[in-house]
């Protein structure tokens, strides 16, 4: 018979060995990957978390446009590589694919990406040191953005990624509100708090269930779902991360049904490759970009009794074949087999999701070597707008 402390121990080791969701290893391992996770980053949080101590709610109506068909209460923002026609100015935008036009109005995309990275800061530090400072002043962020009357953000996406002379919004503005994931990820975490209102709680998970409810039923959203490339996987990740914020079953079943039959078969090729990514212009960024979605699916979507990180399709494919296969590159972008992205190739790689959670669901030491020596705070807008995740911590579980 074990002893009670023996049984206590066991059951401790199960519970961290839940933390990723992934139960690929046993509980030791993913145990000592966690410790070397959190003491690799807790500098890096306590310093963000001082950053946002000293920021106030920047929210959509702090700036608006006048291209924008919507309120001062709707998101807007324009597609990245669409140009004014040189030969006819005031002829409707040209596309320039993977060439950003520096001059399109990009201040709401830009404030929720400021807006994720306070909550996800603030959030990760409470998880750390159990200080109730940082759960008070995320919720006036929270508050602002959700609640505020004067001050927050339709639950809907009808304005973004608008093309001057073409369209007011389009399905795929759908991918700018992978920003909001480690806003939902972060109210998970500090919920709970002594200094979290449960009717402010309640309000922002009203929020998100409207935004479901958007996103699963207007015609933007059910273009974006049956997106074939990044668009597709951003669209389940973000259904995925907010419907567990709000309990919604139904559509985390339908995601891990999405991911295992559309989504790994489909835009994985039996190298590990993602061939809609690689024929882009940015094709290196692409594809970190789309593992990172991936992933993320898989640890949002992991659980004792369906396992994202082990699941393979009969011909072999599986997350941990698409990392396999985009590692070497990462280690060592020299060996990338394609011409450089025609924008940003210096910026990339960063300390990228899919290293640290595939390090730590498949005890891989030399990923998390690479994590650990990569860019944990990346500045370029290009690489914050590609880079949803930037808090570990607050996804471990």
């Amino acid at each position: 018979m074990m002893r009670k402390s023996a049984v206590r121990l066991f059951i401790v080791s199960i519970g961290v060995a839940a933390f990723l969701g992934g139960w690929a290893n046993p509980p030791v391992q993913q145990e000592a990957v966690r410790k070397q996770i959190v003491r690799e980053l807790e500098k890096h949080v306590m310093k963000q978390a001082r950053w946002a101590m000293k920021q106030q709610p920047v929210t959509v109506t702090t700036h608006t446009s006048t291209r924008s068909a919507g309120t001062k209460h709707d998101f807007f923002s324009e597609g990245d590589y669409w140009w004014p026609d040189t030969a006819n100015p005031q002829r409707p935008y040209i596309q320039r694919d993977g060439l950003t036009n520096p001059d399109n109005f990009v201040a709401h995309r830009l404030a929720m990406i400021r807006f994720s990275r306070v909550v996800g800061a603030l959030a990760s530090a409470y998880k750390l040191t159990g200080n109730e400072k940082y759960v008070r002043h995320a919720f006036l962020h929270l508050n602002a953005w959700f609640i505020d009357s004067t001050t927050y953000m339709t639950p809907s996406l009808l304005y973004a990624q608008a093309i001057k002379g073409r369209a007011t919004g389009r399905g795929i503005g759908i991918i700018d509100t992978i920003h909001l994931m480690e806003v939902a990820q972060g109210l998970r975490v500090m919920e709970k708090a002594k200094s979290a209102d449960p009717n402010q709680v309640a309000a922002i998970r009203r929020w998100f269930a409207d935004y479901l409810t958007w996103l699963t039923t207007h015609p933007y959203g059910r273009e974006e779902m049956e997106a074939k490339n990044n668009h597709g996987t951003c669209w389940a990740m973000q259904v995925a991360s907010f419907a567990r914020l709000t309990g919604n079953e139904q559509l985390l079943t339908f995601c891990r049904d999405r991911y295992k039959t559309v989504l790994l078969p489909g835009q994985m090729a039996v190298n590990g490759s993602f061939p809609q990514e690689l024929r882009r212009t940015k094709p290196y960024g692409y594809s970190l970009f789309n593992l990172d979605a991936m992933v993320m699916l898989c640890q949002i979507l992991s659980d004792r009794h369906d396992n994202l990180w082990t699941y393979q399709t009969p011909d072999g494919r599986s997350i941990r074949h698409g990392i396999t296969y985009l590692y070497p590159y990462v280690a060592d972008k020299s060996k990338w087999p394609l011409k450089p992205d025609v924008m940003y190739w210096n910026d990339w790689p960063v300390a990228h999701p899919f290293l640290v959670f595939g390090a730590a669901a498949f005890d891989r030491t030399n990923w998390l070597a690479t994590w650990k020596a990569l860019e944990h705070d990346p500045q370029g807008e290009e690489v914050l707008r590609n880079l949803p995740i930037r808090n570990p911590i607050i996804w471990m579980e």
